[in-house]
């Protein structure tokens, strides 16, 4: 065995986009994991030079026979045995999918124990803003595969075809779509003018609540995936694995609201991703599936 192989699996593959002003994609989950003492191979699927939604910019795109190239690359890596898990975001291209759900499998077949979180980056308030066959490759290649999926809401609403208006719609949304874990980010709240993380596994509905605040800047998604992993690889129990990360991000976009910065101030606040001091309310809610095996 080569020495890579020494200690216990500790690195992360994220495999998402790249702005070069920001902190969206790779460059909030790569920050956030490594903040957090895990070492990261990143792989842009696009690069920008800033967020969408700050304006028209420049997309370049790998061609896909490179990006599957570079990927099939990263699976026959002399270190692959270093890796514990697998997180994917926004897919520039459909095809991107496959080549994705290829390195995963082979990350499972060198480590049983490792991890694949999918973050179905495809759509907000406003419906699908990837192209619909990206939206259904990352249904249908990757989220099959996933061990934890971290939709938002309204991602959630398009892989189960269907308005989720409530926390119940919502709930069984969740348990219907694969994952054995499920992390529903804009999820309903029960606190007036709040919203929530939900979290849904094989026995538990969990509800990590704080306050809404108007107008976030971009990347929350990605830092909630990003933060959620690292608290799971570090053995924290799937509970209080929801409701510290939900303080961490919460506490890091309360601080860059108060700022009027319009990126994630990740830089100035990255004690609170070790140490967040925000106040999360933590419900557990009833769950169909435990309801109906008592």
């Amino acid at each position: 065995m080569g020495e890579q192989e020494t200690d216990a699996p500790r690195a992360v593959i994220v495999i998402s986009s790249h702005v070069a002003r920001g902190s969206v994609g790779n460059r909030a989950a790569v920050f956030a994991l490594e903040t957090l003492g895990f070492p990261v191979w990143a792989v842009p699927t696009v690069i920008l030079p800033w967020h969408p939604g700050h304006g028209r910019a420049t997309r370049i795109v790998p061609p896909p026979d490179e990006f599957a190239a570079l990927l099939k690359d990263l699976e026959n890596a002399p270190w692959l045995g270093e890796v514990a898990a697998v997180l994917s975001g926004y897919l520039g291209d459909a095809g991107q999918a496959e080549a994705v759900a290829s390195l995963v499998r082979a990350v499972k077949a060198r480590n049983s124990e490792a991890l694949y979180v999918c973050d179905p980056v495809m759509g907000d308030v406003g419906g699908l803003y990837v192209p619909e066959t990206t939206a259904t490759a990352i249904r249908d290649r990757l989220i099959p595969l996933a061990d934890v999926a971290t939709p938002n809401r309204y991602e959630l609403q398009w892989l189960a075809g269907a308005e989720l208006p409530d926390l119940r719609s919502t709930i069984a949304a969740a348990l219907h779509a694969g994952p054995r874990m499920m992390l529903v980010t804009s999820a309903p709240a029960l606190i007036s003018g709040g919203t929530g993380n939900l979290l849904l596994t094989a026995n538990d509905a969990l509800l990590a609540e704080h306050r809404s605040i108007e107008r976030p800047p971009n990347g929350l998604g990605d830092l909630t995936g990003a933060v959620f992993l690292a608290r799971l690889l570090s053995g924290v129990p799937a509970g209080k694995a929801l409701q510290s990360t939900t303080a961490s991000v919460f506490e890091i976009l309360a601080r860059t609201a108060k700022r009027g910065a319009d990126e994630l101030t990740l830089e100035t606040d990255a004690q609170s991703l070790s140490h967040p001091m925000a106040m999360v309310h933590l419900r557990h809610l009833t769950h169909p599936g435990r309801d109906r095996r008592a």
